[in-house]
C-alpha cells in the first residue's frame, strides 16, 4: 500500500506541475512579447533537421500497412480497398502516433538537455539577473516552434506515406499505384486527415510541455540532467498515447 501511495503521490506531483508549466507557457505566450529570433531559430532546429527522420519514418510506415493488408486484399479481389485501408491506418492513427513518438526521442529529449544544462550551470539565473524572463526568452519559442513544426511534419509525413504505400503496392504486390491512389481519394478521408492533424498539434503541445517542465525542473548536475531526460522520453510517450486514445474517442 504505502508503494502504491507513493507512485500516486508521484504521478500527481508529475500531472500538477506539468499543468502548472502550461499554465505560465499560455500566460507568457499571451503578452505576445516572447523572442523572435529565437523562435525562428527553434523552427529551424525542431523542424527542418526532423524532415530526413520524418520522412524515412513515414515511408516505410505506409509500405508496412499496405504489405500488412495487401495479402487479404488480394485473397478477396478487393484491390480497390487497399488505397482506403492503407490510407485510414496511416493518416488516422499510426502516422501521427509514430511520428509524435519520433519527434519526442529526437527534439523532446534535447529540449529538455539544453535547458537542464542551462539551469544547472545557472544560465537561467542569469538572464533572470539582467531581467530577462526565461519563459518569453526560453520556453515560449520552443512550445510554438514545437506545435507548428508538428502539425507541418505530421502533413509532410501523411504525404510520403502515402507515396510509400503506393510505391509497395506497385512494385511488391503488383497492385496499380491509381487503383491505390483511387482507393484514398474515393473514400473520403477528409475527416481522418484532419484528425490525424489535430493530433499533431496535440502531441506538438504536450511534448513540449513536458520537455520544458523536466527541463527546468533539473536538479543534482549532469546526473540529474540524465534523469530529466529519461524521465522526458516516457512521459512523452505516455502522453502521447493517452492523448491518441482521447482524440479518437472524441472523433467516433
Amino acid at each position: 500500500m504505502a508503494a502504491v501511495g507513493r507512485m500516486f503521490l508521484s504521478v500527481s506531483d508529475t500531472v500538477g506541475g506539468i499543468t502548472l508549466t502550461l499554465a505560465r507557457i499560455l500566460r507568457a505566450a499571451s503578452r505576445l512579447r516572447f523572442d523572435r529570433d529565437e523562435t525562428w531559430l527553434n523552427l529551424y532546429k525542431v523542424g527542418v533537421k526532423s524532415y530526413p527522420i520524418v520522412i524515412m519514418t513515414a515511408i516505410f510506415t505506409g509500405a508496412i500497412m499496405v504489405i500488412q493488408s495487401g495479402q487479404y486484399v488480394k485473397q478477396t479481389g478487393a484491390t480497390g480497398l487497399l488505397g482506403w485501408g492503407a490510407g485510414y491506418a496511416v493518416l488516422a492513427e499510426v502516422g501521427p502516433v509514430l511520428i509524435g513518438l519520433m519527434f519526442s526521442g529526437r527534439v523532446g529529449a534535447n529540449n529538455t538537455a539544453e535547458l537542464g544544462t542551462m539551469k544547472v550551470t545557472e544560465q537561467i539565473d542569469a538572464l533572470r539577473a539582467l531581467a530577462i524572463d526565461p519563459m518569453q526568452h526560453l520556453v515560449v519559442p520552443r512550445f510554438l516552434a514545437m506545435v507548428v513544426m508538428l502539425l507541418l511534419l505530421t502533413a509532410l509525413g501523411d504525404l510520403f506515406a502515402l507515396v510509400g504505400g503506393a510505391l509497395t503496392s506497385q512494385f511488391i504486390l503488383d497492385v496499380d499505384w491509381r487503383v491505390f491512389f483511387n482507393g484514398v481519394f474515393n473514400s473520403q478521408l477528409l475527416d481522418e486527415y484532419l484528425v490525424g492533424l489535430t493530433k499533431g498539434v496535440t502531441f506538438g503541445a504536450s511534448i513540449s510541455v513536458v520537455s520544458c517542465f523536466y527541463g527546468l525542473g533539473v536538479s543534482g548536475g549532469a546526473a540529474g540532467v540524465g534523469r530529466a531526460v529519461n524521465n522526458c522520453v516516457v512521459t512523452s510517450a505516455i502522453g502521447i498515447f493517452v492523448w491518441d486514445y482521447i482524440i479518437t474517442y472524441l472523433a467516433n
